[in-house]
């Protein structure tokens, strides 16, 4: 069984070598530095041996890549390996785990490293991120966050509710113990349950993000929350019928539509979060689907679909009609804000919370949400630096990867086209190194074709 495993891997493989040079490669080395134009990578042993305009090619496999762009590996930070199927019978939507298909989409579309940000079957996410790094299946680097930690039950996750604080503790400790290396906060958590949560992850050296409602920001930066999740959509402080340890009947649009950037509520919040070190993660592609869904789908993700997903899709879409065009100004106040606290000083990252609503699919969601933050007003290598070199910021492993630089892991990702000059590039993914090794992206996509929303 083993040897069938590493023997499938080998049918997404393009390049078995040690040594591997790309050559006449622009470099966008997502630390948002100008592009350098006509470049070598030498990739020797699964690291970034060399870059520069011309290298030794003694003993390499050399790839000749004129018209094309190498970016670092996307680090997704709000990303999923379930699917959310709203179609199910009764009345919530059902989540499902997709070992096969997701990490297959991340892989394929540039996505090297995920934090798996709210699991709703840790142990199959743990499972499949030893299969990863053991090299039995394809998929990217893992960082798994833990069941979501929530003050009432949530039927369609199949999780229970927190009882108390102490049930926060040794929750957090149950799955810190079995490896999970990140934990969630959600919607309906008390501060008691937070701060013990947060408490009992830091003595591990562990961090807790949080989706919020019933906590507002404030509260959770005093509670000593790491990071926080939908940008600025989701602080309820000032909705007005926020009371205590209760999500809002706004959920936070109340509160994002009063906060003006370069205001003194703005500008108090920003400080905040920077003086605490608070990331804040952008998800820009749900709200920017809810407004409209007449952006073409590129026929890559309808194929990835089964029938039920696609079925549901294109429900969604006649169902949507028009849009929501009274949200517009609402994604923008988020992107305004983001933008405000980019410019403070603020550590932002990014992911697209993809559960395949809206056609947003693991993979091809992170490529959507680097177009959007270029809409937001970021410049190209500004938006290809947060969707990478953050996240590895956040997650403690700039060192390693995150950008372009001689020693780091080779986890490249090959795009035909110039994304600095247009963004929609981005999309353009052929080639993709995971610690030196080189996936074909034809391959992994035609591996998934009809499987996302069964495996």
């Amino acid at each position: 069984m083993v040897r069938d495993s590493v023997r499938a891997m080998f049918t997404f493989i393009g390049v078995i070598a040690q040594v591997i040079v790309l050559q006449h490669v622009q470099v966008i080395d997502g630390t948002g530095a100008p592009p350098r134009a006509d470049q070598s990578i030498r990739i020797e042993t699964g690291k970034i041996a060399d870059i520069g305009p011309t290298l030794s090619t003694d003993g390499a496999t050399v790839l000749d890549l004129r018209g094309y762009a190498v970016i670092p590996g996307i680090v997704g930070m709000h990303d999923h390996f379930w699917y959310q199927d709203v179609a199910a019978p009764g009345k919530d939507a059902v989540a499902q785990t997709m070992s096969i298909s997701a990490p297959r989409l991340y892989l394929a579309n540039g996505v090297t490293t995920v934090r798996t940000i709210g699991s709703v079957d840790p142990y199959a996410e743990l499972t499949l991120k030893h299969a990863i790094e053991a090299g039995a299946t394809p998929g990217p680097h893992m960082d798994i966050t833990g069941p979501f930690l929530n003050g009432a039950d949530i039927a369609s996750f199949r999780i229970p509710g927190l009882r108390n604080a102490d049930d926060a503790r040794s929750t957090v400790a149950f799955w810190a113990d079995r490896g999970v290396t990140s934990f969630k906060a959600y919607q309906e958590i008390t501060r008691d349950e937070l701060v013990a949560a947060i408490q009992e992850a830091h003595k591990r050296g562990l961090k807790v993000t949080g989706h919020l409602c019933s906590v507002t920001y404030d509260e959770a930066i005093d509670a000593g929350i790491d990071n926080l999740e939908h940008g600025f959509q989701v602080n309820t402080a000032l909705d007005p019928d926020k009371k205590p340890d209760t999500c809002s009947a706004a959920r936070g649009d109340s509160t994002l539509m009063r906060l003006t950037p370069g205001g003194p509520e703005a500008s108090r919040l920003i400080a905040s979060l920077i003086k605490h070190h608070v990331a804040i993660t952008s998800t820009l592609v749900g709200l920017a689907n809810s407004i409209s869904a007449q952006r073409s789908v590129k026929p890559a993700v309808l194929d990835a679909m089964s029938p039920k997903v696609r079925d549901a899709y294109l429900g969604w879409r006649n169902r949507l009609g028009a849009g929501h065009p009274e949200r517009v100004p609402m994604l923008r106040r988020d992107m305004d804000l983001q933008r405000a606290f980019v410019a403070a000083g603020g550590l932002l990252i990014a992911g697209p919370d993809p559960v395949g609503i809206g056609a947003n699919l693991p993979g091809f969601g992170d490529q959507r949400e680097i177009e959007l933050l270029v809409d937001a007003g970021f410049s190209p290598v500004e938006a290809i630096k947060i969707a990478t070199l953050n996240g590895a910021t956040y997650l403690g492993r700039q060192d390693h990867i995150g950008s372009i630089a001689v020693g780091k892991n080779a986890d490249l990702v090959v795009i035909k086209g110039d994304p600095a000059a247009r963004i929609a590039d981005i999309e353009n993914v052929e080639i993709v190194f995971k610690d030196g090794v080189r996936y074909d992206t034809a391959k992994l996509l035609e591996s998934v074709k009809g499987l996302y929303g069964d495996y």
